[in-house]
């Protein structure tokens, strides 16, 4: 009996190593890793009812305490998943019956359906459950008071496990579980032997216990329906559709660039990247743009003194939609123009100057051109510049403009740049 029992054991065991390492292939839509937990620790305890096999005269109370048991389990899907567990039964005398005292041990390996998804009860709850499990394994009869000696044996479980969520990391759960036991050769009461054949004992278990789910994702496979499917699929399209934006106008989608921001007009390379070949913070275009507009050349770069005259005279700003502070992405490239120029002249500092257009009361308006260079002024300190080199100033209204024109007044809602 004991060679069967090693050989039932090492089959379990393999099968289940097997379960773990090997490839399974999934139907399911939803089969992203990475959006829910898989794994799962099960504590439950409660009663047990021998049903047969029991040496006439004895027998237990009806519902005979004590039964518990801890299984581990893992999700391959919110479907379907395998669970390892150990339960404890004891039996004792009860009523009239003869005293005895016997243990059954058991470990099995069980495969786990998800009914709640199945029958997709998130459609009209997202906290009940129901998971359907079953599977086969081993066990040991032992008697305090009865018969010498262990009797191994070989079981096959089927049971039901209903679950209330009551976090994202734990479920209360109650069990009812039928065990049918073969090769047994002791009664659960281990006073005699069993006189039946092929199939023997039938135990029965119902218990309450609780799940602690394991994982760092905000959900388990238990709880994962058909609207979470849709949630993920539409925030995929979502993020291909934004990657798909071309932010800075440079022919390179968002998704592929590693400049987003880059100088509006400048020629890039296939990664979005301004090209700047000899490496002095300006891109090649500009640079050759401004030593033909200003004619002033040094070593083939443009002077410090042609960009510091660009950025004063009002050519390098950033831009805000109505009553924002924040920069449109469009105009981030003003930003990284005079991050990059003051990153190659560390002696130089800043004036960052806050505009705002006439929609509003002036003293509104103040406070708004200030809200305005303090954010640019923090992206700015985030590229790694910084704070002492940058003055933010409150300009205000920018009165230069037709105040009724939508188009002209967009141009003086900006951030723009003193070099000193």
């Amino acid at each position: 009996m004991k060679k069967k029992l090693a050989s039932l054991t090492l089959l379990v065991l393999s099968f289940f190593a097997n379960a773990q390492n090997g490839t399974v292939p999934s139907t399911e839509p939803y089969n992203d890793k990475s959006a829910y937990d898989k794994w799962s620790v099960e504590l439950n305890g409660g009663l047990n009812n021998p049903m047969r096999t029991m040496t006439p005269g004895y027998y237990t109370t009806g519902l005979n305490p004590f039964h518990a048991d801890l299984g581990v389990r893992y999700m391959f899907s919110p479907k379907f998943g395998f669970k390892l567990d150990f339960g404890y039964d004891q039996f004792k005398d009860g009523g009239n019956s003869p005293e005895f005292d016997s243990k059954y041990l058991r470990t099995s390996l069980q495969g786990v359906i998800n009914l709640g998804r199945a029958l997709n009860f998130e459609t009209w709850t997202n906290t009940f459950g129901l998971l359907l499990h079953g599977g086969f394994g081993a066990a040991q009869i032992s008697s305090k008071d009865g018969l010498d000696g262990e009797d191994y044996l070989a079981h096959g479980i089927l049971g039901l496990t209903g679950q209330i969520k009551l976090s994202n990391s734990v479920a209360l759960t109650g069990d009812l579980t039928g065990i049918v036991n073969t090769l047994q050769d002791f009664n659960f009461d281990g006073m005699a032997k069993t006189r039946t054949a092929t199939l023997d004992g039938v135990l029965l278990n119902a218990s309450v216990g609780l799940t602690f789910y394991l994982g760092k994702n905000k959900v388990h496979a238990d709880w994962v329906g058909e609207d979470d499917k849709y949630d993920s699929l539409e925030k995929r399209v979502a993020l291909i559709e934004s990657g798909a934006l071309d932010s800075d106008k440079d022919g390179v989608a968002d998704i592929y660039d590693l400049e987003p921001n880059s100088i509006a007009g400048v020629t890039v390379n296939t990664k979005g990247q301004s090209i700047d070949n000899n490496q002095n913070g300006v891109p090649d275009e500009l640079e050759s743009y401004l030593e033909k507009t200003y004619g002033q050349k040094s070593e083939g770069i443009a002077t410090n003194t042609t960009v510091e005259q660009l950025i004063n005279d009002g050519y390098v700003n950033v831009y805000f939609d109505f009553n924002s502070t924040k920069p449109t992405n469009a105009s981030l490239s003003g930003i990284d123009f005079l991050v990059k120029y003051l990153k190659n002249n560390p002696n130089k500092t800043a004036d960052v100057v806050g505009y705002a257009d006439e929609i509003g009361s002036s003293s509104y308006n103040i406070e708004l051109s200030r809200k305005r260079a303090e954010a640019v002024k923090q992206v700015a300190i985030n590229a790694g510049i910084d704070a002492s080199r940058l003055n933010v100033v409150a300009n205000g209204e920018d009165t230069s403009v037709n105040k009724k024109s939508k188009e002209a007044r967009q141009i003086v809602r900006r951030v723009s740049f003193k070099v000193k």
